[in-house]
């Protein structure tokens, strides 16, 4: 087991369901999260639990979000066995790179069978000022 490819691997799956949001398919979050994951953010009013009700939660942004730019400021992945936690800033820019939102993530993956996969999700808006 290799710490620093794990490492990649987290944020690489992060990275990739960040880009497909971005384009309007909020989507690459439910293929990389497990049965039983859980998700937090401003818009929902208590956890949303298990893969059918986050899809079902996500399914109000499909085709909606157009990000053309985003950075993952301070990503940090701590690792401890099969559990791994990933928290950093989301920032994102607009076509004329005006800085439009930020937040900050703490996305939760475990290791089931040898495969990381999201296991819990919260997402908050960051103070600005």
């Amino acid at each position: 087991m290799n710490q620093g490819n794990d490492q990649e691997t987290i944020l690489a799956l992060e990275r990739g369901a960040l880009e497909r949001w971005c384009k309007g398919d909020p989507f690459g979050f439910g293929d990389i999260a497990a049965d039983e994951v859980s998700y937090f953010d401003h818009t929902s009013e208590a956890r949303v639990d298990g893969i059918a009700a986050v899809k079902q939660h996500f399914s109000q942004y499909e085709g909606k979000v157009n990000v053309p730019r985003f950075e993952m400021p301070n990503a940090m992945v701590r690792l401890h066995h099969d559990i791994a936690v990933l928290t950093f800033n989301w920032h994102t820019y607009a076509e004329d790179g005006r800085l439009t939102s930020r937040w900050n993530a703490t996305e939760v993956y475990s290791r089931p069978g040898g495969q990381w996969k999201l296991l819990h999700s919260h997402w908050s808006r960051a103070q600005t000022g």
